[in-house]
């Protein structure tokens, strides 16, 4: 099962860790730095130009990977749990 999360970017439902509020989330000084740290080592990626909403932190056979989306928080935890209910 995969989630859209925006623009045609797909990730597999299981190896997603977390959905967050990039508002909210980013707030934290842990997180600024973590969203520095890997966008520095290249495992940053959007799914849009749009002002992103939220960010997918997510594994992958490399490591671990985070992509912005432009769709809210809400929105992608709803998609996920109605493909979840199929």
């Amino acid at each position: 099962m995969y989630l859209h999360i925006g623009n045609n970017k797909n990730i597999r439902a299981r190896s997603i860790i977390g959905i967050f509020d990039a508002d909210t989330a980013t707030v934290s000084s842990v997180t600024r730095r973590y969203l520095a740290r890997a966008d520095k080592e290249g495992s940053v990626s959007s799914a849009g130009e749009e002002i992103p909403k939220s960010f997918v932190l997510y594994r992958t056979r490399a490591g671990f990977e985070v992509c912005f989306s432009q769709l809210s928080t809400a929105a992608l935890v709803g998609r996920s749990e109605s493909k979840a209910n199929i």
